[in-house]
């Protein structure tokens, strides 16, 4: 994702993800982003990396591959529906084109574990393995509010992360609100089969209410509601495997389904911006029970 944020594309990113069942077209997109809609192709596609219409088709997807892999009851028709698509033929196409097999086939769970795209940094693989060893914390069950924060969006999963934490600390240091203000961080991307470089990420800093338009950084209000959180202590390395295994092994057993809306990390320390790497992470999982 490009550097340089652009707050009407955020503004429009973050409808998006608000809703992926709904009507996306460019034309209500444009709108939100107060562009006529050719401009608003141009400047998505120089802010985000691709067009619009991708980025919705491959949001779309993301979501629907952890559906059709942790919500069993559901038929793939209906799975595409909730995911915003309106042909099953289509979505069969285009699910194939981006997986490599059909939705049927990746319900079936013909997804070979050790092609996982998170286990090709080194750091990360070691962290696998930890991970595989040690036991998964019980979780609780909680009812998140709704939360105001200001924030920076990242593309990739990895150190990269730090430059979007280290942009939005040195803003937040300036406006005198980083000492107390909590360290959120929001994954969009199942790193299990999405390559970590496209993963889509989130730092944020919680404020109590709305500030004043600011040119560095926006600002939007995280979605409160049922969530499941696991209480998480490592290194770096350690955090994507430990959110796969939750996927992967916990979820499907659970008895709930994940939401669309982003899973939610709460950093008591955050190993991006701590000089030893070591975290210590609320990670929250929105659900439902139907």
């Amino acid at each position: 994702m490009n550097s340089k944020q652009n707050p009407r594309i955020n503004d429009v990113l973050y409808h998006i993800h608000r809703d992926i069942a709904s009507p996306l077209t460019a034309k209500k997109l444009a709108h939100i982003a107060a562009y006529s809609e050719q401009h608003f192709h141009r400047v998505f596609k120089q802010s985000v990396g691709e067009s619009v219409n991708r980025y919705i088709r491959r949001t779309r997807l993301e979501h629907a591959a952890n559906q059709l892999m942790f919500d069993t009851e559901n038929s793939i028709l209906t799975v595409a529906e909730k995911c915003g698509f309106v042909s099953l033929s289509s979505f069969n196409h285009v699910f194939k084109a981006q997986f490599g097999m059909t939705p049927g086939q990746w319900r079936r769970k013909e997804v070979q574990p050790e092609h996982s795209p998170y286990l090709t940094e080194p750091e990360i693989i070691w962290g696998a393995e930890q991970v595989k060893k040690a036991s998964l914390p019980t979780p609780t069950v909680v009812e998140l509010p709704n939360q105001y924060t200001v924030y920076i969006r990242h593309q990739g999963y990895g150190r990269s992360i730090t430059k979007a934490w280290s942009l939005l600390k040195a803003w937040a240091i300036q406006q005198g609100i980083y000492d107390n203000a909590l360290q959120i961080g929001l994954h969009h991307s199942n790193p299990a089969w999405v390559n970590l470089e496209q993963c889509r990420y989130v730092a944020c800093l919680a404020i109590d209410k709305p500030m004043p338009k600011q040119s560095k950084v926006d600002q939007m209000i995280i979605p409160g509601g049922l969530h499941v959180a696991f209480r998480l202590q490592g290194q770096y390395g350690e955090l994507v495997p430990w959110l796969t295994r939750i996927l992967e092994d916990w979820l499907p057993k659970s008895g709930y389904k994940l939401q669309t809306t982003p899973i939610i990390a709460q950093y008591v320390k955050n190993h991006f911006l701590s000089e030893d790497e070591q975290f210590d992470v609320k990670l929250y999982l929105p659900v439902s029970l139907a």
